[in-house]
């Protein structure tokens, strides 16, 4: 219930971010401005949820549940830099 009810608010302030910076700044009378935002808001929601699910599904926040030998360690990178053989 809490989750719904945050996510709620933050369409709510985007909306309300929308209105005033695309209204302001593009010098709309308030109808034009209200339209702007309510449509401007869907497509931010829908960008921003493709971006998280394409992070969310390419990386794995677990470095434990990865597989040790596909990814070098910051030594492995570096071992072959110049001034680590002095």
């Amino acid at each position: 219930m809490l989750t719904k009810l945050k996510q709620g608010s933050l369409v709510v302030c985007l909306f309300l971010f929308l209105l005033v910076v695309i209204g302001g700044s593009l010098h709309l009378n308030p109808g034009e401005a209200f339209l702007a935002a309510a449509t401007g808001t869907p497509l931010v929601i829908h960008v921003f949820n493709r971006r998280w699910s394409e992070t969310r599904l390419g990386h794995d926040p677990s470095p434990s549940s990865r597989n040790r030998g596909s990814v070098p360690s910051v030594v492995e990178v570096h071992a072959d830099h110049p001034r680590l053989r002095d």
